[in-house]
């Protein structure tokens, strides 16, 4: 080697140690990142009361299991009608936001806070919550954590808490549905309503009456005796098979179908109201449609409800679980209902699957009444491309950007289907 090589060599070896260092460290800050990631999870966050467009998915900081908390990677979160009523805030004392929504959820415990007995990490759940289940990581309290059949999946687990448990509470519990008897419910191809309809089935020679939109009628007349369209007169009709009336009215719709139902019971028959869907006309809350609501329901009087031998009752599973400590009551049913499921005379009818990007589609299918059965947030689900930035947070600020008008008006949705 010439000497006159010497400091070429010695420059190059310089340049490729160099080299060899940036990438150490670009490699220790990729790790940092990602560990730093880790200790993130995605989730829907509802920024203000309002429309669509007050729905964003975005980062949190990951839970850490309380004290007799469990902690859970979640596979599928549920979505019903009632998280529709708290975006657009039409629910009695709303909470604060910005918040996470959602009620239920399942998936795979990954952590248990002390003192906390009944689980092991790996276990297959079901959870209750009371908010913050469209995320990633649910912390929920044993009490409202259930361990799921080994046969349920993650899909149908989600689907079957909050439906279910009403559906079935509201039949026997409350109104102790027996063999002959005969049952109305409205909106009889949604969660609920299939999840009654099923139920109904498990008890020997009970009619079951409901109603649906019309395109909904081809999917589910196996499962409902009598099928009438949502939007004729169905008194009559019922009227006409049954003179007499029915046992069991269930209402989610309330306004003038409060004073309908009570007209149909027969004496000693139960009306039970559990939803207000007729409040919801449009993406916002509407005054004018909560007045109408309320000024439609016919005002009852506790002396004719005497007279007639006839119970008038509400249901809230969120308040009995949340507010009243009915937590007992809930497990009986649930456990009762895991006996009906791995007897297979349920299981719960999951209509589409959707990415939490698409949430604000996935909303909008309700909105619509387009749905037969339980819509899905399936958390490991990849959106597609049209919904890909629909919710997602593009502002570092997290500032809420404006919808305009029209700009999705020529974009298909497509979810997917079960």
């Amino acid at each position: 080697m010439k000497p006159t090589d010497m400091p070429k060599e010695g420059a190059e070896m310089t340049e490729e140690t160099d080299h060899m260092i940036e990438k150490n460290c670009a490699k220790e800050s990729e790790n940092v990142a990602s560990a730093g990631d880790a200790k993130e999870m995605r989730v829907v966050v509802l920024t203000g009361f309002g429309g669509l467009n007050k729905l964003r998915v975005t980062k949190k900081p990951m839970p850490d299991p309380q004290e007799g908390e469990v902690k859970i990677r979640v596979k599928a979160c549920g979505l019903n009608f009632v998280d529709l009523m708290v975006r657009q805030g039409n629910i009695d004392n709303p909470p604060k936001t910005p918040l996470v929504p959602g009620f239920e959820c399942s998936g795979i415990v990954e952590a248990m806070g002390d003192n906390t007995t009944g689980f092991e990490i790996g276990d297959r759940v079901m959870a209750f919550v009371n908010y913050n289940a469209w995320a990633e990581v649910v912390c929920s309290p044993l009490d409202f954590v259930y361990k799921i059949p080994d046969d349920m999946t993650f899909t149908e687990a989600a689907a079957f808490s909050m439906n279910f448990v009403a559906a079935y509470m509201m039949l026997f519990e409350v109104a102790n549905l027996r063999e002959g008897m005969s049952v109305l419910v409205h909106s009889a191809g949604g969660g609920v309503g299939q999840a009654v309809a099923q139920l109904c089935s498990t008890v020997p020679n009970v009619t079951l009456f409901g109603t649906a939109s019309p395109f909904k009628h081809e999917a589910i007349k196996d499962s409902v005796t009598h099928l009438f369209d949502r939007n004729i007169d169905y008194v009559p009709e019922v009227k006409k098979i049954s003179p007499e009336g029915v046992d069991i009215v269930l209402d989610c719709l309330c306004g003038e179908n409060t004073g309908k139902g009570l007209g149909l019971l027969k004496p000693l028959g139960t009306y039970i109201l559990y939803g207000s869907s007729n409040m919801v006309t449009g993406e916002t809350k509407s005054f004018f449609s909560f007045a109408k609501s309320w000024w439609q329901v016919e005002k009852v009087n506790p002396i004719k409800l005497y007279e007639e031998n006839k119970v008038m009752a509400g249901f809230s599973l969120l308040n009995l679980l949340f507010k009243q400590g009915g937590c007992s009551q809930v497990k009986n049913a649930v456990h009762k209902l895991f006996s009906l499921y791995n007897q297979q005379k349920i299981k719960p009818l999951v209509d589409s699957l959707w990415a939490l990007e698409e949430v604000k589609e996935a909303m909008q299918r309700i909105h619509d009444r387009g749905n037969i059965g339980k819509l899905i947030l399936d958390v490991e689900k990849s959106p597609t491309p049209l919904m890909a930035n629909d919710s997602t947070e593009t502002s570092e600020a997290g500032e809420e950007e404006e919808e305009h008008e029209g700009d999705n008006d020529n974009k298909e949705r497509m979810p997917f289907i079960q």
